[in-house]
């Protein structure tokens, strides 16, 4: 078990092999490596809580659910970063935020997981894949 500080949450404590590996951080955050997933109330959000900056927090989403129709393929240099072996072991989340009035949720730079791993990447798709 860790125990670690949030700005929002207070002292979470989580067993070691609940954390998420991002091997290149997330875009804007590449220092910060390591992240949890928490649930957001009773909903479907979820929280994408760093471990090593207590005021990095990211509300996430599976896609399907705001845009059922939303695929991704992966190639095999991202399969490799998330040593993915089983597709099954893959979640794809993509991150909310507000502007002003409206929620934007971010299709075109999804966050994969690797649930078996516990790896994940944030990756860019071009326009013509989502």
């Amino acid at each position: 078990m860790i125990n670690f500080e949030t700005s929002r949450f207070g002292l979470i404590k989580i067993a070691e092999d609940k954390i998420i590996y991002f091997p290149e951080g997330i875009p804007g955050f590449p220092d910060i490596k390591r992240y949890i997933l928490m649930d957001y109330k009773d909903t479907a959000l979820k929280w994408l809580q760093a471990v090593d900056d207590s005021d990095v927090a990211f509300i996430v989403v599976e896609p399907h659910l705001l845009k059922p129709d939303f695929k991704i393929s992966l190639d095999d240099t991202t399969k490799h970063l998330l040593n993915l072996v089983d597709d099954n072991d893959l979640a794809v989340l993509v991150i909310l935020r507000r502007q002003g009035e409206e929620i934007i949720a971010n299709f075109h730079c999804p966050l994969l997981l690797n649930a078996g791993a516990m790896r994940g990447v944030q990756v860019f798709l071009d326009a013509i894949s989502v």
